[in-house]
């Protein structure tokens, strides 16, 4: 079996507590997602607490971007 690589890293709490943060601050869930490097439907399952149900939003003082 052919194994492809990830195009995108794992969602992580601290991803989707930033994830949450960015779309409070009236991102769409593709522009986070594209902010963060994540696939969409990885943020539309935080969002829909399908995933990290637990997990708060992060202030904005913790949203930390390498560009």
């Amino acid at each position: 079996m052919l194994k492809l690589p990830k195009d995108t890293p794992p969602m992580t709490a601290e991803l989707a507590s930033k994830a949450k943060t960015l779309i409070r601050l009236g991102l769409k869930q593709h522009q986070a997602a594209a902010v963060l490097g994540v696939n969409q439907g990885r943020i539309s399952e935080v969002m829909t607490g399908k995933r990290f149900v637990g997990v708060t939003p992060c202030s904005t003082d913790q949203l930390s971007f390498d560009l």
